[in-house]
């Protein structure tokens, strides 16, 4: 999902220690519980949408009242994360034969809408059917709290995130405004992630489209605008269409390792690269390309890629090279099967 906090692991340890020393600090301070309606920074969210956003301080009170403090929100979020898995272990999670067979069935339900959103965008069926795959297994795995619940919980109870998750709450109820809908019936992750592509609000209200247009951006139960969603959330942010996504490679000598990228974004060039000994066979990759070279511990050892510019579109779902590779691997398993390479016909002698 669009969101760069709950599966980066360097940010959530950062905001398990504050949030661990901010209840340590607090002792024992009353701890919030029940709805929000009385919470002590209630008052000024509601004056601050009354004021900015025109929005209605009696539906805002009635609203709040109705959000319930989630214990489990807080210890999902503030659970030490687990220890970093490496690649062998994270792609066993997502590249499976029946992640593949539900892209495959997916794919068959929503053709016309993939082939119009790769016209439209640029996008590949199999690149959206990967990211909406490893999202929610295609609509199976969307969340079970309130939106309005969640981001609640963690706006005003979590001091951390508190900041992002009240800036997150705004957008909802914006949201839920604009497109007519009841702020207590969307469900979602406990981040508030919400729909086939576990949008966040505030990239809902700035990526989503309505593509089926029927008037109004469905992103929970209407799976032509989740795909037209991606596509163009993907686009926004420089998918270049047709453009490689990462090769798999060779090294050679001791300077090769000077060539492993830190930053997600590609700062070196391939021909600089190929200089400090990443080897490769790739017709349609230019020297003066940008890249990054990466290793990753697989399955059977050691592997080097060179990831590049739509690569990093991919973070820009989720700041993690290992997700963005999970999405990247599993899209080529998905387009064997929905874009089998036909066969040359036999010459007849």
């Amino acid at each position: 999902m669009p969101y760069k906090f709950v599966k980066t692991c360097k940010h959530m340890n950062y905001g398990v220690l504050v949030f661990n020393l901010t209840l340590a600090a607090m002792g024992s301070a009353k701890v919030w519980a029940g709805d929000y309606s009385n919470h002590p920074e209630t008052k000024a969210f509601i004056q601050q949408m009354k004021t900015q956003h025109k929005m209605s301080e009696e539906k805002l009170t009635k609203l709040l009242t109705n959000a319930k403090r989630q214990q489990s929100i807080l210890d999902a979020i503030s659970r030490p994360a687990e220890k970093t898995k490496t690649w062998g272990e994270y792609q066993k999670i997502f590249l499976t034969p029946q992640r593949v067979k539900a892209a495959v069935a997916f794919y068959k339900n929503n053709r016309k809408t993939f082939k119009l959103a790769e016209q439209h965008y640029g996008v590949p069926a199999e690149t959206i059917l990967a990211i909406i795959g490893v999202e929610t297994f295609y609509g199976k795995n969307k969340g079970s709290y309130r939106v309005l619940d969640a981001l609640a919980t963690l706006g005003f109870d979590y001091p951390p995130r508190a900041t992002f998750f009240k800036s997150e709450l705004k957008h909802y109820l914006l949201m839920t405004e604009e497109q007519k809908v009841d702020p207590l019936s969307l469900k979602g992750s406990y981040a508030g992630a919400i729909g086939y592509p576990q949008f966040i609000p505030s990239s809902f209200r700035q990526y989503a489209v309505d593509f089926d247009n029927d008037g109004k951006i469905n992103l929970w139960s209407n799976p032509v605008d989740a795909i037209g969603s991606v596509a163009n959330y993907f686009r926004r942010h420089g998918w270049q269409p047709g453009e490689a996504v990462a090769v798999r490679v060779s090294v050679k000598g001791n300077q090769f390792k000077k060539g492993i990228g830190k930053d997600l974004k590609p700062a070196s060039t391939v021909s600089e690269l190929q200089q400090l000994g990443w080897r490769y066979q790739h017709a349609n990759l230019l020297g003066e390309s940008k890249a990054r070279g990466v290793e990753l511990q697989g399955a059977k050892g050691k592997e080097y890629w060179l990831t590049l510019n739509n690569f990093y579109v991919i973070t820009r779902y989720n700041h993690s090279t290992l997700y963005a590779m999970a999405v990247h691997q599993l899209s080529d398993q998905i387009k064997a099967k929905i874009k089998p390479k036909s066969k040359p016909k036999s010459k007849e002698a």
